[in-house]
C-alpha cells in the first residue's frame, strides 16, 4: 500500500485525506486473538444493543479485509490481463471503499479501535500479487480472492443472524451484499479452481494468531481512509435512524459490561 504526506504529515490513500485516529484502547488484541472461549461474551453495552467479542472481532475483520484488498484491487486495474479481472478489481476498490466508510464511522460509536495496515498473513497475499504477471497474476488473483472471500461469507452470515447489535448488523447487511458480488466477479474469470480453493478454504493452514491478527496502530497515528473511486457504485451504511441511536456518531461511548 502506497502513502504519500502532506506538509503537516497527514497520510493519504488513493488521494483521500486520512483523519486523525481517535485515541482507543485495543484490549485483547480486538478478540482476534482467541482470548476467550466464549465469543458471545457482551463486553459493553450500547444504546445499539449489546456489544459481543465477536461483534467486535467483525468489525475488525470487515476493516482489515478492505486495507489488503484495495490495493490489490488496484494492483489489478495495472497487471490484470483480462476484461473480467479488470472489472473484478473495480469491484475490489468500489465495494471496500464503501465498507471501509462504514467501519470508520461505527468503530468510534462503539469504542473499537481500528488497524491501519492488515494482518501479516493479508499483506503475504499482496506481495505475491505484486511480484507477479501475466496468467499468473490473473490466476492467483481470482484463485486468492474467492478463497478468502469465501472463507468469511459463513463469517458475515453467523454475525448476521446472532448480533443484537444494530450497527453491526446493519455492516454484516453490508458485507453480506459485497462478498457475494466479490465472490461472483471472481468466479466469472474463469481463473477459479474450484476443487483446489475450497480445499483451501475449508482446510486453513495452521498460522500463529500473529499473523492472522491486524497490529493496533501506534498511538496518534493518522486513520488510513479507502479512497472511493469517481465511478462508485456501492454506498455505506446510512446510520440515521438505526434503532437505539440517533446517527449522528456523536452519542456517548459505550459502557463496558464488566468481565
Amino acid at each position: 500500500m502506497r502513502f504519500s504526506r502532506n506538509a503537516t504529515g497527514t497520510l493519504f490513500v488513493g488521494g483521500a485525506m486520512a483523519l486523525t485516529l481517535a485515541a482507543l484502547a485495543y484490549p485483547g488484541m480486538l478478540g482476534l486473538d482467541k482470548v476467550s472461549t466464549a465469543q458471545d461474551r457482551v463486553i459493553a453495552n450500547t444504546q445499539w444493543g449489546p456489544l459481543t467479542e465477536q461483534d467486535r472481532d467483525f468489525v475488525v475483520k470487515v476493516r482489515a479485509a478492505g486495507l489488503w484488498e484495495y490495493p490489490v484491487g488496484q494492483i489489478g486495474l495495472q497487471k490484470g490481463s483480462s476484461k473480467a479481472v479488470i472489472t473484478a478489481s473495480q469491484h475490489l476498490i468500489d465495494g471496500h471503499s464503501a465498507l471501509d466508510t462504514t467501519c470508520r464511522k461505527i468503530a468510534p460509536m462503539l469504542n473499537i479501535t481500528l488497524p491501519n495496515i492488515a494482518s501479516p498473513q493479508q499483506e503475504g497475499f499482496v506481495k505475491t500479487l505484486k511480484s507477479e504477471s501475466g496468467k499468473q497474476f490473473d490466476t492467483d488473483f481470482a484463485n486468492i480472492l474467492r478463497m478468502t472471500h469465501g472463507s468469511i461469507f459463513n463469517t458475515v452470515a453467523k454475525i448476521r443472524s446472532t448480533t443484537k447489535n444494530s450497527l453491526v448488523r446493519a455492516l454484516a447487511d453490508q458485507a453480506n451484499d459485497t462478498v457475494l458480488d466479490h465472490i461472483t466477479v471472481m468466479e466469472k474469470t474463469g481463473l477459479v479452481d474450484f476443487d483446489q480453493t475450497l480445499f483451501q478454504q475449508t482446510t486453513p493452514p495452521k498460522l500463529p494468531n500473529s499473523d492472522l491478527t491486524p497490529p493496533p496502530p501506534p498511538a496518534g497515528q493518522p486513520e488510513v481512509v479507502l479512497t472511493p473511486p469517481p465511478t462508485a457504485t456501492s454506498t455505506p451504511v446510512d446510520i440515521n435512524g438505526i434503532a437505539g441511536g440517533g446517527g449522528t456518531g456523536q452519542a456517548p461511548g459505550p459502557s463496558p459490561s464488566g468481565g
